[in-house]
């Protein structure tokens, strides 16, 4: 079943978080990761949001997700995200046609 992972980070310090993102996309490549928004900028439609940046990112499967997140090469680049930047990640599942 099809995952999504959403970030609403708060940049802290952007030499570290830059470094992270540079690196970032070629982590999701082996594990068919989608980078589908990472959006500076997001217009807020309702309510208050006070992060700097939005990411949303999509997996075939919860499994090809951990094993992203656990993998040398993410975990190598992740000090430079915790680092750099703090804010929710959270694992959303994919509902079914509605």
């Amino acid at each position: 079943m099809t995952v999504y992972v959403l970030a609403q980070m708060t940049i802290t310090a952007p030499s570290r978080y830059n470094r992270y993102r540079d690196a970032f996309l070629p982590t999701l490549k082996p594990f068919n990761g989608r980078l589908l928004v990472a959006d500076p900028n997001p217009r807020i439609i309702e309510g208050e949001w006070n992060a700097h940046k939005v990411i949303l990112i999509e997996f075939d499967t919860e499994d090809l997700f951990r094993a992203w997140v656990q993998s040398p090469e993410y975990q190598r680049i992740s000090v430079d995200r915790r680092a750099g930047a703090m804010g929710p990640v959270l694992l959303l599942q994919r509902v079914g046609a509605v």
